[in-house]
């Protein structure tokens, strides 16, 4: 029996963040992994999506260079390379991740299926395995919801999708949240026809006012949204695959050579044998306190399988907070309040805190500040105007929540990311000084919008002119 301090069963973001963390800080350190060491993260998620993305860029950069002068022309796409360069690209990443790097750490690296047969005690790959504490970081999978048909015919996830070397004349993508709409951008502007099934409105989660920037944007780039559509059948043809939709007014049938499901995503918790260990569950993950401490409290979980945001960097927070929890017997506990999130099609789609919807649902006065990014100079330069940012604050002035969608929003959001972290008042925003020409000045004049009206009123005149005859 291999016995040890800490095992941690899965080898994606949060599983990989404790046991590095826990391996440095002195404890002894099983990892258990039966699919590929780095997780869904870099091999299905956020590294190969976003390195398709920048070829899209790059195509469509060659399609609007006629706004810098330069002559612009329809790139020739071969699209066997751009998904061998995002296998490059995974391949670059993947040494952070390796079982070598973490047998380097003194980590004890097991590819295989893991079992609870005690609450202490589980089995994987032949071996037994004994530890103080264990933790649970077995992430997500995507779900298939049970469409007659669907089974039976063959469907693109975003497990399978960056192994397709092949280019769809057509590809039809379910979900309109921001796996589906991420990939569909990018097959659009990689020359292939796309068309979005919705069952409700595209971006649900975020704040309508700037899911409509990301939706005209969409349209001009010639995807086709269907939303307030349901699936109810899907069936094979010789040329790839039919969808049948409903919609007000009626049912519509599509035809496509792909089909790409992204409706969500459902908790690996199946064959862990978490019965046996006394740890509750259910299809939407593992239960957990805000100490990220399962049922048995010797059991941890962090990162997607809680059921709780699925980001990558979630799943690097939990880590930390069950480090100090299981290493240091420190109560930390979880904060969700400032959990940023980014869609990251063009443009790009940022938020932080709460929207204005969940504001004026909690009550009291508040104030909604935006600012749009054609009055940044840089945005100017660089042709990229499109967008806006908006601000949320209580009536005390302090920040609640910021989105932000336009070019960089996943870069441009992170100073109001610690605004609201640290519940910091709209001043301290407004009076920081700023390189220029950046688009970062964009929530500086965000900020500083929430004074003008005081700053430039008839009061603030008359007390000028008052001052300026003792001066």
């Amino acid at each position: 029996m291999l016995s040890v301090d800490i095992c941690v069963i899965g080898a994606g973001s949060g599983g990989l963040s404790v046991a590095a963390g826990a391996s440095q800080m002195g404890a002894t350190v099983a990892l258990i992994e039966r699919g590929e060491m780095g997780g869904d993260c870099l091999n299905y998620g956020c590294v190969p999506s976003k390195a398709l993305l920048a070829a899209a860029h790059a195509a469509e950069n060659m399609r609007r260079a006629e706004r810098f002068g330069l002559e612009k022309h329809e790139p020739r796409v071969d699209f066997a390379r751009v998904m061998a360069g995002v296998r490059g690209v995974i391949a670059a990443v993947a040494p952070q991740d390796s079982q070598e790097r973490f047998e380097g750490l003194g980590v004890r690296v097991i590819r295989a299926a893991a079992r609870f047969t005690v609450g202490n005690v589980i089995e994987a790959g032949g071996e037994t395995i004994k530890a103080r504490r264990f933790v649970i970081a077995t992430g997500s999978a995507p779900l298939v919801p049970p469409i007659p048909g669907l089974d039976k015919i063959p469907h693109l996830t975003n497990e399978t999708v960056f192994a397709n070397t092949t280019r769809p004349s057509h590809l039809l993508v379910i979900g309109g949240g921001p796996i589906g709409l991420e990939l569909a951008q990018a097959h659009r502007r990689l020359g292939v026809a796309v068309t979005v099934i919705e069952k409700f409105s595209i971006l649900p989660k975020d704040d309508p006012e700037l899911a409509d920037a990301v939706r005209a944007q969409l349209l001009r780039d010639g995807v086709a949204l269907m939303e307030g559509a349901e699936l109810k059948r899907a069936d094979p043809t010789p040329s790839g695959v039919a969808v049948v939709v409903a919609r007000e007014g009626g049912e519509a049938t599509l035809t496509g050579s792909h089909l790409l499901v992204a409706v969500g995503r459902r908790a690996n918790v199946a064959d862990l044998n978490l019965e046996a260990a006394g740890v509750e569950y259910s299809p939407h993950g593992v239960k957990t306190d805000a100490r990220l401490r399962t049922t048995n409290r010797r059991i941890f979980a962090v990162g997607d399988v809680t059921g709780r945001f699925q980001f990558t960097h979630v799943a690097g927070y939990h880590a930390g907070i069950v480090l100090r929890n299981a290493l240091f017997r420190l109560p930390a506990k979880l904060d969700d309040g400032a959990v940023p999130w980014v869609t990251f099609t063009d443009p790009e789609l940022a938020q932080v805190g709460l929207s204005e919807a969940e504001a004026r649902k909690r009550g009291g006065k508040i104030s909604v500040l935006r600012w749009p990014f054609h009055e940044n100079d840089r945005a100017q330069a660089e042709r990229t105007t499109e967008g806006f940012a908006k601000a949320v604050l209580d009536g005390g002035g302090r920040v609640m929540g910021a989105a932000i969608v336009g070019a960089h929003a996943g870069e441009l959001i992170q100073p109001w990311c610690l605004a609201v972290a640290k519940r910091m008042k709209i001043g301290a925003m407004a009076s920081l000084i700023l390189p220029y020409p950046t688009l970062g000045e964009v929530s500086k004049r965000l900020a500083g919008s929430y004074f003008i009206p005081k700053l430039f009123s008839e009061r603030t005149r008359r007390i000028v002119r008052l001052l300026m005859r003792f001066a």
